[in-house]
């Protein structure tokens, strides 16, 4: 498991790296994807496609990143994100660090949670759920 965990972090850096064009040296598991490497909306797409195409899996749109959460008006409003939103956050993106964010839950800085080590995490899942061990 241990060597899996590594083989994947290996990749998702490597991926990372190629997709915003950062150094991978400076990529670590708490590297916001958009405040620490310069991640646009765009580049969540490419990191998808890329992460799909190495692991040969499927992500269905919305489930590495939370698009659909954020066009619900439910869970969005006037630029923050509603209680509600924040603890459907919370249940889909455990490994995310939510408490400095909900002090101020505006939408733009969102980004700031989604790190390397939450695609490691979403990935170790992904992979073990449908490669299960003998």
């Amino acid at each position: 498991m241990e060597k899996e965990k590594n083989d994947i972090i290996k990749s998702v850096v490597q991926i990372v790296s190629q997709s915003l064009k950062v150094d991978e040296s400076k990529i670590t598991l708490d590297s916001s994807l958009i405040k620490d490497l310069g991640a646009e909306s765009i580049d969540f797409l490419d990191i998808v496609f890329r992460l799909e195409k190495t692991f040969k899996i499927k992500i269905p749109k919305g489930e590495l990143f939370p698009e659909k959460i954020l066009s619900d008006a439910k869970f969005v409003q006037s630029g923050r994100v509603t209680p509600s939103g924040l603890s459907e956050l919370e249940k889909k993106y455990a490994s995310g660090k939510w408490e400095a964010f909900s002090k101020n839950p505006l939408v733009a800085n969102l980004g700031d949670i989604f790190t390397v080590g939450m695609i490691v995490d979403y990935l170790l899942e992904k992979t073990c759920h449908t490669h299960p061990h003998p």
